[in-house]
């Protein structure tokens, strides 16, 4: 019990997706596929450091790592 709000809302959501169209900028889609759209970022790889820093739990760890 309770599903009937969600599946709803689904159902609205699929209606909305199938029946209206976004607006799509033709010079803005062009320019990116040429190569000129906005640059992409990179993950963790692009920081400067050691990979104790990236790790967020590294702090926690009880130095045994045979896991």
């Amino acid at each position: 019990m309770g599903r009937g709000r969600a599946k709803a809302k689904q159902t609205k959501v699929a209606r909305e997706l199938k029946y209206n169209t976004p607006q799509t900028d033709l010079e803005r889609l062009q320019a990116e596929l040429a190569g000129g759209g906005a640059p992409t970022t990179r993950l963790s790889s692009e920081r400067p450091g050691t990979e104790e820093d990236d790790d967020p739990y590294g702090s926690w760890s009880d130095g045994d790592s045979r896991f």
